[in-house]
């Protein structure tokens, strides 16, 4: 892997964000085949969406710029949060994948509320 200097890839929020999305596609490699363009598609992109914002986010230099690709990945955050509770309650997830994701999320959500914070 190649380094990288004052990049996305320093953030923790980023790299946290990334470790969710990991997550998500792990876990939904086994839904049902009929959800391949459905839930397996909506959880997948909007999990990615996250890392993606804060990563175009924070290579902004105005910082309303800087606020929309946040905000965007914090509304994203809370589309996985939504798509993992009915993977779950259609018993697409087990109870210790869900705590798993539920858990990134939480901490991923903390740390970029903070990262927001920080950048006023």
């Amino acid at each position: 892997m190649n380094e990288y200097r004052d990049t996305f890839r320093n953030l923790v929020v980023w790299q946290k964000a990334k470790e969710l999305t990991l997550c998500v596609y792990k876990c939904s490699e086994f839904f049902p085949t009929y959800e391949k363009f459905g839930l397996t598609s909506q959880i997948r992109r909007s999990s990615g969406s996250v890392m993606a914002n804060i990563a175009e986010g924070n290579e902004r230099r105005k910082s309303g710029d800087r606020g929309h690709f946040f905000i965007i990945a914090k509304s994203s955050l809370t589309e996985v949060d939504c798509w993992i509770e009915l993977a779950y309650e259609l018993k697409y997830l087990t109870e210790e994948n869900y705590k798993k994701c539920i858990e990134l999320i939480n901490k991923t959500s903390f740390l970029l509320l903070r990262f927001m914070e920080s950048q006023h």
